[in-house]
């Protein structure tokens, strides 16, 4: 049979615990709050104007809000030749072009990775929903396949 201080030590134990866990978890919140993931699925009709590639692939990536870090992991298949350019583009809505924001540098392949720190205007673009990734061929230097940057909040 427990005393009535020993029941207070566990009871006090337990508290500190879940105050612990609890802190701990916050603190783990407050370092990925600055985070922000953003994901994609590159597809000829998202072109614009849209084209008849059977080509598809999808660009996952997380956006340091302290930093202005970005870092995105890309693949893709089917393009009617080898890619010969990849970019993220902006500002543009979806169903607008516009120019090089960050070029996808290194060998054009599936898959790939890359990183590149943004301006504070990019990275508020790219917050916005303002940018677009497209993989471009000799068939279609325009673009082959595309699709508009999208936060996962």
């Amino acid at each position: 049979m427990r005393t009535r201080r020993q029941v207070t030590r566990i009871s006090l134990a337990a508290v500190a615990v879940a105050a612990m866990a609890t802190m701990t978890g916050c603190s783990m919140m407050e370092r990925q709050s600055n985070m922000v993931a953003f994901t994609t699925q590159l597809r000829a009709g998202n072109e614009v104007p849209p084209n008849a590639s059977q080509g598809n692939g999808s660009v996952d990536a997380v956006l340091n809000k302290e930093t202005n870090l970005l870092r995105w992991k890309a693949n893709f298949a089917g393009l009617t030749g080898p890619a010969t350019a990849a970019h993220f583009h902006g500002p543009a809505a979806i169903g607008a072009n516009a120019g090089v924001a960050i070029p996808w540098t290194g060998p054009i392949r599936s898959p790939m990775e890359g990183r590149a720190t943004l301006t504070p205007a990019q990275a508020a673009d790219l917050l916005a929903g303002r940018w677009y990734a497209n993989v471009h061929t000799a068939a279609h230097p325009g673009g082959e396949i595309r699709g508009q940057m999208t936060p996962r909040y």
